[in-house]
């Protein structure tokens, strides 16, 4: 037991020091197995659990999925999205933020990244706002929170990450984040609709116009097709993901050759943005099961099991106790370092206690959405301030009530299961 508390220390102290969440959990994971096993031993557990975490056939939905992002988002698709999003709901006070959340909807189903999501936004619906006058304060927590619905929102590459750490479908969990994602995006609008009309941080727009609202949403029908056929196709067991994904790169190819809103230097541009998150994320999936491989020969997750039935602990106190402590987690670090940390004690205490994986998930999910926005990390928050020069303090100032309405919609998943499970239940596989 002292040599595992060692290794934990070990593994904080390369984090502290900022050494990538995946090294310092394969070097970790690795000297962990061989002051457990040996040093042979630990070498063939490192080559088994590396080739077969890596080599899964899932994984190819990451590469795709993101190849699929970066090919629209250097096709021009946020500034379309928040275009056609402002010329339906512009007019109402408030109603430009409630575009921005619209529009931070259709990306987060083409771009499944929460901070690539909040910078596309912050770049180009947050200048929109300032020139109607919205206030710093509200028209950055707006591109901020906005950016958490990728996270939940399918194809979300956080919920991919989870389906092959925990070996859940992927299919399902897409299928399942849709119902909580367009709850979040409602909440948030509600949020801005009390701000505005409680504050003077949004000013109303300009009047409709149909024949506007329509023009501008002309250029972003394809991609919403083209969102509904991907999705459509895992929902009606037509395609797995992984060939879903394939469709989708296809499709936004095709997409942005037709606009002509894509050049050859941007798309070696999105290519190569594709390999780096790509190779990011498989080095966090292998070097986490290097880790998981750990922590199974030292039985700790048995013993963590045998804990909480000898203390009899309820299962709402459990789950009470996992949400509390990735709420913490999320202060401090990304969402994938949280899976890949959490996932290998949390998931299988969950599923002693009979919990679906699928609603766990999502729950999971939810709450490192919530992480992304709350200090001293929160990340989009970072990201957002770096994009738009308004300070870290402004920003998390406008996103408290956000958060607390993000929040209540994590209790309700939690108290209502079947918001989550209603969907994946219909599923034809």
């Amino acid at each position: 037991m002292l040599t595992f508390f060692a290794i934990l220390l070990l593994l904080a102290v390369l984090m502290a020091f900022r050494v990538p969440i995946a090294f310092a959990m394969g070097i970790t994971g690795f000297l962990g197995l061989s002051l457990q096993l040996g040093l042979k031993p630990a070498l063939a557990v490192l080559e088994r659990s590396f080739f077969d975490s890596s080599a899964s056939f899932i994984l190819v939905a990451i590469p795709l999925f993101i190849l699929m992002a970066e090919l629209l988002t250097f096709g021009d698709v946020t500034r379309r999205a928040i275009l056609a999003c402002q010329g339906w709901l512009g007019h109402v006070k408030g109603g430009l933020a409630m575009a921005t959340v619209g529009a931070s909807v259709i990306l987060a189903a083409l771009v499944g990244s929460s901070t690539a999501s909040t910078a596309a936004m912050a770049s180009s619906a947050y200048p929109e706002m300032r020139s109607h006058n919205y206030s710093r304060r509200l028209a950055a927590a707006v591109v901020s929170v906005g950016g958490t619905l990728a996270v939940v929102v399918p194809p979300s590459i956080v919920l991919v990450v989870y389906g092959v750490l925990t070996e859940t479908s992927i299919g399902k969990l897409f299928i399942a984040g849709i119902v909580p994602g367009l709850l979040t995006a409602t909440g948030l609008a509600i949020v801005i609709k009390l701000i505005a009309h409680t504050t003077d941080q949004a000013p109303a727009g300009e009047p409709f116009e149909l024949k506007r609202a329509v023009k501008a949403s002309r250029h972003v029908l394809p991609m919403i097709v083209l969102m509904v056929l991907v999705i459509g196709s895992i929902y009606g067991g037509i395609a797995s993901p992984s060939e879903a994904a394939a469709l989708g790169v296809m499709g936004s190819l095709i997409i942005v050759l037709l606009q002509r809103t894509i050049s050859f230097a941007t798309f070696n541009r999105s290519v190569s943005g594709a390999i780096r998150a790509t190779v990011m994320i498989v080095a966090i999936v292998a070097c986490s099961a290097i880790f998981s491989n750990y922590l199974a020969f030292t039985r700790i997750t048995h013993a963590l099991l045998e804990f909480v039935a000898e203390t009899e602990m309820s299962r709402t106190t459990i789950m009470a106790i996992i949400i509390l402590a990735l709420l913490v987690m999320g202060m401090f670090m990304d969402q994938l370092a949280i899976l890949s940390l959490a996932m290998p004690l949390a998931f299988p205490t969950a599923m002693a206690l009979d919990f679906d994986p699928v609603w766990f998930g999502i729950v999971v999910t939810k709450t490192v959405e919530i992480g992304l926005l709350t200090p001293p990390l929160g990340l989009n928050a970072y990201v957002a301030a770096g994009q738009t020069g308004v300070p870290l303090k402004t920003i998390f100032r406008g996103i408290l009530p956000f958060v607390a309405m993000e929040i209540l919609v994590l209790l309700l998943l939690l108290l209502v299961p079947q918001i989550t499970l209603w969907l994946p239940g219909l599923m034809l596989r």
